[in-house]
């Protein structure tokens, strides 16, 4: 259970020298299987651990969570597969949700295989992808100072143990805007993943919306992750790669500042560059 990491033998192979047979760690990607009150809502690829946060951050991120009181709990239960001797493989996730909170409708379940690199397949229409964010992000006073900005990838880096085995996994951190402290980090084989983590995380801890609050990510800035941003308070997203134009739409229509291409001390502000101060 929580196995991130795996070894497997390979063939290092180089031009004009010897072929050498080795092992090598790669990053574990495994199914999940998430299930509300015992009905199936979706599957998806993931690097096993922070399971709970990350089934807690996909129901935020689908309207079905907006509070920390409104998850009631979760229990890992057997599933199709190898498993312990109980049965068990780790792999389906049944989460509780407390005492009047509607559960997912029927058109929200994504009964099939979801890939790691793509958070909104599966989504019957374009209608579902607009889901209403319970935060405005656009009110959130945050404001956040060039340099401290710059500062982060390098913070992220630094805290990425599963990455410097396995050069396979995304990273996702939230870092406090004020101070640039990194106030927890998650990799996942899946960028939607690590974001979803995170927000996960942040409703076990009872600390939605996330006012005043950076979310990084280690590759580019995807509709889906804006989203995801939105959805759970995060007025700053920045990532040390390029935005897709739907996720600067998005940004721009919600008021949530987008940073693209965060790479030493330069920047590109794609929507509410007023919050970022020299």
């Amino acid at each position: 259970m929580g196995r991130i990491t795996t070894r497997s033998p390979v063939v290092k192979i180089t031009v004009g020298g010897d072929r050498v047979r080795r092992p090598d760690t790669l990053a574990v990607e495994e199914p999940l299987e998430i299930r509300v009150a015992g009905a199936p809502l979706a599957v998806t690829m993931r690097t096993p651990g922070h399971d709970v946060e990350l089934a807690a951050g996909f129901l935020v991120s689908e309207g079905v969570l907006s509070r920390g009181d409104q998850f009631a709990s979760a229990i890992h239960c057997g599933g199709p597969g190898t498993g312990g001797a109980d049965g068990n493989t780790y792999n389906v996730l049944d989460i509780t949700l407390a005492p009047g909170v509607q559960p997912p409708s029927a058109d929200l379940a994504r009964n099939f295989y979801t890939t790691s690199s793509c958070g909104m397949c599966g989504k019957g229409s374009i209608e579902a992808i607009e889901t209403i964010s319970a935060y405005d992000v656009a009110d959130d006073a945050v404001s956040v100072s060039a340099a401290t900005l710059a500062a982060l990838p390098d913070a992220l880096r630094a805290q990425q143990a599963a990455f410097d085995k396995t050069g396979g996994l995304h990273a996702a951190g939230l870092f406090d805007a004020a101070t640039g402290e990194l106030l927890v980090l998650r990799e996942d084989v899946g960028r939607h993943n690590a974001v979803d983590k995170i927000v996960g995380w942040a409703v076990l801890h009872d600390r939605l919306p996330l006012r005043g609050t950076v979310l990084l990510v280690s590759g580019r800035a995807s509709f889906e992750l804006a989203q995801k941003a939105v959805m759970a308070g995060v007025p700053v997203l920045a990532a040390v790669s390029a935005p897709s134009s739907l996720a600067v739409e998005l940004a721009t229509a919600s008021g949530l500042t987008l940073v693209g291409f965060l790479r030493g001390p330069s920047m590109n502000a794609y929507a509410r560059a007023d919050r970022i101060r020299e």
